[in-house]
């Protein structure tokens, strides 16, 4: 049986005993049915992997004791930041799970000209505590010690003003620049517009806050596909992926 992997937030020390949080008590006792002496790998997103025992497992609580924590190095050298337009339901989810899996840092939800989700305060808050769970959850799938952090949902121009990239990106279908000619950058953001696209007076806004356009090729993607899509690309020509 695969040793399952578990988010813990907090400090995790190396030789000390603490008691699972709900998220992880739930997942290690109720789910998967582990009993005393059962193996586990506990992160927190500090980088650092810590095996770990569980211990004292009653129905209401589980105690793990912690081994020596490593340092596996599966992060990307690539810093990619991605400010994805709001989509409904399921496509937003998925956005969100591939990137984290392809390694991506760090997520903004974006309300764009086009967006078609419309969020009181309650409800946005609701949201990205939702968009952050299936993060940590492809974290522990894809055996990610750095967690992706989703960023709290804001308009389109305050992130274009407060995005920090030594490389930025818009996708945009008019345009051929090809990736590979461009200098080999520590950090890229990545703007993906919703399902109608960005306005052309988004687009210039973005050129403006020193954006510059790309096409993934020929044909144009859904919005919860080209996030997946360029990030595959970008971490193959300046990742680790290949």
């Amino acid at each position: 049986m695969r040793i399952p992997r578990v988010y813990h937030p907090g400090t995790l020390n190396s030789g000390a005993c603490i008691e699972l949080d709900d998220n992880a008590f739930n997942h290690c006792i109720k789910v998967l049915r582990l009993g005393e002496g059962a193996q586990l790998v506990l992160f927190n997103g500090d980088g650092h992997e810590y095996p770990a025992e569980l211990r004292e497992v009653s129905k209401k609580r589980a105690m793990a004791s912690i081994g020596e924590s490593c340092e596996p190095g599966r992060e990307s050298p690539l810093r990619l930041i991605v400010g994805q337009s709001i989509s409904r339901g399921e496509r937003m989810d998925y956005a969100i799970q591939k990137a984290t899996e392809l390694g991506v840092g760090r997520i903004c939800p974006l309300f764009t000209e086009r967006c078609e989700v419309r969020l009181n305060q309650e409800r946005q808050e609701k949201r990205q505590r939702h968009w952050q769970q299936i993060a940590i959850s492809a974290c522990e799938q894809s055996q990610r010690c750095k967690v992706t952090e989703i960023e709290e949902p804001q308009p389109l121009s305050d992130w274009l003003a407060s995005v920090d990239a030594e490389l930025k990106l818009v996708l945009h279908h008019h345009t051929a620049e090809p990736l590979g000619m461009l200098p080999k950058p520590a950090s890229v953001a990545l703007l993906i517009g919703p399902e109608g696209g960005l306005t052309e007076e988004e687009v210039a806004q973005a050129l403006n806050a020193g954006f510059r356009p790309v096409a993934f090729g020929p044909r144009v993607m859904r919005t919860e596909t080209a996030p997946v899509a360029a990030a595959a690309v970008l971490q193959y020509l300046w990742g680790d992926l290949g």
